[in-house]
């Protein structure tokens, strides 16, 4: 009987718990929900571009080390393919709903998002780009790469290692975020201007997905018996290349020039499959945007443009002390 009565006992308590909303706290927290409303912590909102690259992981622990350090509370979201235009809209405006100090957003369109930042700005909500910049004036700041000098940087590469002459193609992951048109214009412009003996015979887009990128390239291949290179412009269009490459038996015969530092890409790049990439700092990147958000929403002066900064890397320093750290393989 005396146990049987505490077994109520227990129940009741456990009643009294979850009907005050404690356990549901509790659980929404073992489950990486968080308490976001009840938190006295400032609140910002990170939306990036997707979650199928370990490059946004990577950047979301360089945001999370931010908000560490500041004592803030973040969330950090993507769409599940950078494709998914509509639905990061849908996420900025649920962030905003929720009334943070401060948005970080890597805009998969630029042109998209600007009625939803308009509706944040209104509300005070201070703005700021990261990875791919926003056409408008609302962000304070941008935290990102040079992405036209590190594209031109990757047509140097590729160019000296096809002796300066010959047909290249591009594959380029978007050409509606600024990251993607710079990424594309940035390799282009250099080929036109300092090559004249290399010919870009094709640009090809294959929205950062490794399997339409390597169909993208694929085609290319075929269409150019004679293609000495392909650039990609992302971690998805670089391994998407190297897959068709691959699947062509082109390796060795046509080099591959990426961006980004993804496993596939480094294991590629080790063995001497790719010829080299750029990579960004996603830690930098993560973290530098959280900064620039939060110290932004105190009225504290922000940096506009903040360069994350990126580095070349091949089969010759892939381990070296200076890229080692950039790499999230």
């Amino acid at each position: 009987m005396k146990q049987y009565m505490k077994y109520i006992g227990l129940a009741v308590v456990l009643a009294l718990f979850l009907a005050t909303g404690v356990g549901c706290n509790a659980m929404q927290q073992m489950e990486g929900g968080g308490n976001e409303e009840n938190s006295d912590k400032p609140y910002v909102a990170v939306i990036a571009k997707g979650f199928q690259h370990k490059f946004w992981q990577t950047v979301k622990k360089g945001a999370e080390q931010a908000a560490k350090d500041l004592d803030i509370r973040i969330t950090f979201e993507g769409p599940d393919t950078e494709a998914q235009v509509d639905k990061q809209v849908e996420m900025l405006d649920a962030a905003i709903s929720k009334n943070p100090v401060a948005i970080c957003i890597a805009a998969l369109d630029s042109r998209a998002l600007l009625g939803s930042l308009d509706k944040a700005a209104e509300r005070g909500i201070a703005l700021v780009g990261f990875d791919s910049g926003v056409d408008s004036d609302l962000l304070v700041a941008t935290a990102a790469t040079d992405n036209t000098a590190a594209a031109a940087l990757a047509a140097d590469k590729l160019a000296e290692a096809i002796g300066e002459e010959g047909k290249v193609g591009m594959v380029v992951h978007d050409q509606v975020s600024t990251t993607g048109r710079q990424r594309r214009d940035g390799f282009r412009e250099r080929i036109e201007s300092t090559y004249p003996n290399i010919e870009i015979v094709d640009i090809q887009y294959g929205e950062g997905d490794h399997t339409q990128s390597a169909d993208v390239a694929k085609a290319m291949i075929t269409a150019n018996s004679d293609l000495k290179a392909i650039y990609g412009s992302n971690e998805g269009s670089a391994i998407g290349v190297m897959l068709a490459v691959e699947e062509l038996n082109k390796v060795g015969k046509i080099q591959v020039v990426g961006f980004d530092s993804g496993k596939k890409q480094v294991d590629s790049i080790r063995n001497g499959d790719m010829l080299g990439a750029v990579t960004q700092n996603p830690i930098q990147l993560g973290y530098k945007a959280v900064e620039a958000a939060y110290r932004a929403s105190r009225g504290e002066t922000v940096q506009k443009e903040i360069d994350t900064g990126f580095e070349w890397y091949d089969k010759n320093n892939v381990d070296s002390d200076v890229i080692k750290p950039l790499l999230y393989d």
